[in-house]
């Protein structure tokens, strides 16, 4: 085991470099087949259709006061700069690029980010948390890789399982802080999410890269609706400071 693997394997936010491609590839168009759930329940499976969407009619962008378009701008620039460095970051892995680390860590501060944009509506301890959590979420991409990388299928099942229970978390996380964000639509876009992560990964990885970019709009797409579906819900909660 190199060093990579090795620190790779304790979850650190360094991803492992020089990948098995095919193999990587492989694995991972295996685990979008598997029907993985957050719950590992064959139950979950629709929620987890890369083919799901959200309600458009309720997610789409606000024609409301200064304040609500200050929102709404402000919530997707953070969630298109999410997939923007997160797609970055895994092209960078595929090449295996000096620009990985410094790629991860701009990711990893969009979360921060992310964090702080929620703490004025639920408090710093609210964002922390959020932050930990979208933390979480891209640090435990590196074990899925990692497995794909390896060829190993059961490592692989284990590590996705892991990253759609995060999501299932960060979905349930938002629904608690909010009663206009229905849990079980927060679960199912965030496990799409994963789905379409995996999709153009999965692409990038075999040198698909008109195939990786067709899913990543699709993905940037879906994030988007979810972006402003956050917004109308704050907006919703807290209708007083969107007056005027």
């Amino acid at each position: 085991m190199n060093s990579h693997e090795a620190s790779s394997q304790t979850r650190t936010s360094h991803l492992p470099v020089r990948p098995r491609v095919m193999a990587a590839a492989t694995a991972l168009a295996m685990a979008m087949t598997l029907g993985l759930s957050a719950c590992g329940s064959d139950d979950d499976d629709q929620a987890h259709s890369a083919a799901a969407t959200v309600d458009l009619a309720n997610a789409s962008p606000t024609n409301g006061s200064a304040a609500e378009a200050a929102l709404h701008d402000a919530m997707r620039a953070l969630w298109h700069q999410h997939m923007e460095w997160t797609y970055a970051t895994v092209a960078a892995f595929a090449a295996d690029t000096k620009g990985l680390n410094p790629t991860l860590t701009r990711l990893l501060s969009n979360q921060d980010n992310i964090g702080t944009a929620i703490e004025p509506y639920y408090g710093k301890e609210a964002g922390q948390a959020l932050t930990k959590l979208l933390k979480t979420h891209i640090n435990e991409a590196v074990p899925v890789l990692v497995a794909a990388q390896a060829g190993k299928t059961e490592d692989l099942k284990r590590a996705s399982a892991t990253w759609y229970a995060n999501a299932k978390e960060i979905a349930d996380f938002l629904a608690k802080a909010n009663p206009n964000w229905p849990q079980a639509d927060l679960e199912q876009m965030m496990a799409t999410h994963i789905d379409q992560t995996l999709a153009y990964a999965a692409a990038q990885l075999q040198g698909k890269y008109a195939d990786s970019i067709a899913a990543y709009d699709l993905a940037e797409a879906h994030m988007v609706e979810m972006a402003d579906a956050l917004t109308k819900g704050i907006v919703a909660q807290f209708p007083d400071r969107f007056t005027g």
